[in-house]
């Protein structure tokens, strides 16, 4: 007598599940005595929700299989989320001919839904919630909902980046640069406290047209979170020759905070914001920078976490093996990751207390000069006693002790290479820890 077809398909299904190795990891991914370790993500990034050039699923798909654990699609003042069709004339014009069969290719035709023929062919974009099945895997790639707050004053663009949100957050602006950055902060934390979710807010490439000078950073202390690289070859991260790069502007608005504020630092956060998918040149392509977040989970509420209490470090292509600060040794330990032939240097950054804070008016701009997108803003010019280096040593591992003058010390390890995929004219890799050291200084 034969068996029931769906008796038999039960005992070929047991039978391979008994021989199949695969079918035995979930202990492996969830462990009752997880260990932290190190997720390496991009929380600034475009689609066709916006103005980037490519679907959210095609552009989660490169980086899920690019190496990353991560992804916050942060589209400008929207979230993935919805019934929404674009006319394919208009997403082949921003983004090339082939985009829509490179779509096809890779998710097939049954997955991309098209109506209509001609100029009035249209195709559907797919909300977060409906294509990260596709991507996400346990333990190893995650999509984190979030939005690109995208806000102005006068001419200044005002952008933060907020991960994990429930709900769109509209812009709210204000009478100041740090204003409109305190309302859209007091939105995002009312949406966290409201919905019960970890939310991590930050701000965006400060010097975009110049929006935010090194006083305006300092100066909104709800912020705990800045962009000091962005992989965007058109934010200006190494300044101009009247303004500071934004690594600058990070020690200026830390001593600023700490001395004057009694604030507590910022953490910096290293970015692609990439728009462009397809080989544009000079675009905003993937790969320039990330953040590696250490946690034991692979969670929104676990990486946001870590973020919020600076356990991680921003990267433009060094990888660490390891950064530890010992509070009760007063040590930073920093050690890095060979990468072929690639020497390191790793410079402990800090600035001194009694540091002078005395400060000129900015550098004027040349008679005559024209701007374009750019507001004409800048920082006061300050000591080179605020972010000096105070330890400098070559190799891939070293350890700075901190003698009690410092107000915080943080380090910088910069390659002898290029990372992989460039954002300016002799660019090196390099890794940004958080400044560390300063915390019994708000305690007293």
């Amino acid at each position: 007598m034969s068996l029931p077809s769906f008796v038999r398909a039960a005992m070929v299904a047991a039978s391979f599940c008994a021989l199949s190795p695969s079918f035995v990891s979930a202990d492996d991914v969830i462990s009752s005595a997880a260990q932290p370790r190190f997720w390496r993500g991009n929380l600034h990034t475009h689609t066709f929700w916006s103005d980037g050039d490519d679907f959210p699923d095609m552009v989660a798909e490169w980086y899920r299989t690019h190496d990353y654990n991560f992804l916050a699609l942060s589209d400008h003042n929207v979230l993935s989320q919805g019934v929404r069709w674009e006319k394919v004339s208009k997403l082949t014009k921003k983004a090339g001919a082939d985009v829509l069969s490179k779509y096809q290719a890779r998710f097939g035709t049954d997955w991309v839904e098209t109506r209509g023929a001609g100029d009035d062919a249209e195709v559907r974009l797919k909300p977060l919630d409906e294509f990260r099945s596709l991507v996400e895997e346990r333990g190893k790639f995650l999509m984190i909902p979030s939005e690109e707050i995208s806000d102005k004053v006068g001419s200044a663009p005002i952008h933060i980046n907020a991960a994990n949100l429930k709900e769109p957050v509209p812009p709210l602006s204000g009478a100041s640069v740090q204003e409109a950055i305190t309302n859209n902060l007091r939105a995002v934390q009312d949406q966290a406290e409201r919905t019960g979710r970890e939310i991590l807010a930050h701000l965006n490439h400060p010097n975009y047209h110049y929006a935010v000078t090194a006083e305006e950073l300092a100066e909104v202390t709800l912020e705990r979170h800045f962009e000091v690289y962005n992989g965007h070859p058109g934010v200006s991260n190494l300044g101009d020759d009247r303004r500071p790069s934004m690594e600058r502007m990070w020690d200026i608005a830390n001593t600023i905070r700490l001395v004057e504020l009694k604030a507590a630092p910022l953490f910096g956060v290293a970015t692609d914001d990439s728009h462009n998918y397809h080989g544009k040149p000079k675009g905003a392509s993937s790969g320039r920078g990330w953040v590696m977040v250490r946690s034991t989970h692979l969670t929104p509420e676990y990486i946001v976490r870590a973020m919020k209490a600076g356990d991680f470090y921003a990267s433009s292509g060094v990888t660490l093996r390891d950064v530890r600060y010992d509070a009760a040794a007063g040590t930073l330990r920093v050690e890095v990751a060979p990468a072929g032939d690639a020497q390191f240097t790793v410079r402990f950054i800090g600035t001194l207390k009694g540091v002078d804070l005395t400060s000129t008016e900015p550098t004027p701009l040349p008679a005559g000069k024209k701007l374009e997108k750019d507001t004409g803003k800048a920082s006061r010019n300050y000591s080179d006693q605020i972010g000096k280096v105070l330890a400098e040593v070559a190799g891939p591992i070293a350890e700075y002790r901190l003698t009690g003058d410092e107000l915080y010390v943080r380090a910088v390890i910069t390659s002898s290479e290029a990372p992989a995929n460039p954002s300016y004219d002799n660019q090196k890799a390099q890794a940004w820890t958080q400044p560390v050291g300063w915390e019994g200084l708000l305690k007293k």
